[in-house]
């Protein structure tokens, strides 16, 4: 049972208040406290790590430097800035936020949790942050890193996936913070990132350690507890790499649905062997002068897992039907999902 009095009290919070001073990252989103620039560096850190993070930001930011810009920009550049970093939803929703702010707000940001939370695409975690570093507002950022310690900390075993669990967690914290908020929302950040990692926590290098009840019973690394989630549909596929002099056909997927409005190599619903390969093309009457058998490749998604096998397919002339772009254009300008990645690293050699 958890004694909610007791979730991240006056001493704890100071503990880590003092620990961040000493230890914060430097960071390029950390040397403002421009709203737009910690928006999208919250976006991006959700499912990536820091280091990743890094340099799309640079570039994001010099591309797009502000709301009216990414409000403005053709979609896909925006998909090919963001290329690599994955859930493509995320950026199209900050888009359609920016262009919220530009009709709403002439381009500003609402300066409160309760305003920035209406936003499109803008959840209780990001409305939390922007509105602390920002705009020094005495709210909690709740996110993985901050449940995890969270649940260690007071040893909770529940779900920490669960909506009702974060909103007690946001209620208790919101009632403690009583100042430097966004500090100690990025304090959260860099402890979870850095010491209280998800495998092989450093607890010895934990400024809570002799609070934290995980710690006290021995149980650190069994919290937080995954609960089991709901088995991957398997899709198997062959990738078909045409090649024509210096170009490469790719496809445009739908607006809509898994990976919606990027770009693919041309592929087939099921793993052919060489043989069943050469048939499809013999079918299809694609003349072709070589071909060469690729390595096979695995792309999980959050509900689907993709087992892939490669040709790269030597023609003799374009087939219609396919979008045909050079190498070097295929890279600058078209945003391929890093589903595909070995194919696409296979094109870079």
């Amino acid at each position: 049972m958890i004694n909610m009095s007791d979730i991240m009290n006056k001493e704890m919070i100071e503990k880590l208040l003092y620990w961040y001073s000493l230890n914060k990252r430097d960071l390029p989103w950390r040397r403002t406290n421009n709203p737009y620039h910690i928006w999208v560096s919250e976006i991006m850190l959700q499912q990536t790590r820091v280091e990743t993070v890094i340099p799309y930001f640079k570039r994001f930011i010099n591309t797009l430097p502000d709301v009216e810009a990414l409000a403005n920009v053709d979609e896909d550049v925006l998909l090919k800035l963001w290329e690599g970093l994955g859930y493509y939803s995320r950026v199209r929703n900050m888009q359609k936020c920016a262009k919220e702010l530009m009709e709403k707000y002439n381009g500003n940001f609402p300066k409160t949790y309760d305003e920035l939370i209406k936003l499109p695409g803008v959840g209780f975690y990001t409305a939390g942050a922007i509105a602390s570093i920002a705009f020094k507002e005495n709210v909690p950022a709740i996110d993985g890193n901050a449940l995890r310690i969270l649940s260690r900390v007071n040893l909770d075993e529940r779900d920490m996936s669960k909506d009702q669990v974060k909103k007690e967690y946001f209620e208790k914290l919101s009632k403690n913070l009583i100042h430097d908020s966004g500090d100690f929302n990025q304090s959260l950040m860099d402890l979870g990132s850095s010491i209280c990692t998800f495998k092989d926590a450093k607890c010895s290098l934990c400024p809570i350690q002799k609070l934290c009840r995980a710690y006290q019973k021995n149980k650190v690394d069994k919290l937080p507890i995954k609960y089991r989630k709901q088995s991957r549909k398997i899709e198997e596929k062959t990738i078909i790499i045409y090649r024509y002099k210096d170009m490469v056909a790719i496809l445009k997927r739908p607006d809509k649905g898994l990976l919606a409005s990027l770009y693919e190599y041309p592929n087939v619903q099921k793993k052919l062997t060489e043989k069943q390969m050469i048939k499809y093309l013999e079918d299809k009457k694609i003349s072709y002068l070589k071909l060469i058998q690729l390595e096979e490749s695995k792309h999980l998604f959050s509900h689907i897992e993709w087992n892939m096998i490669g040709y790269e397919i030597y023609l003799n002339k374009k087939i219609k039907g396919y979008l045909w772009v050079s190498i070097q254009d295929l890279f600058m300008h078209y945003s391929i999902p890093t589903a595909f990645i070995k194919y696409t690293n296979h094109l870079k050699k």
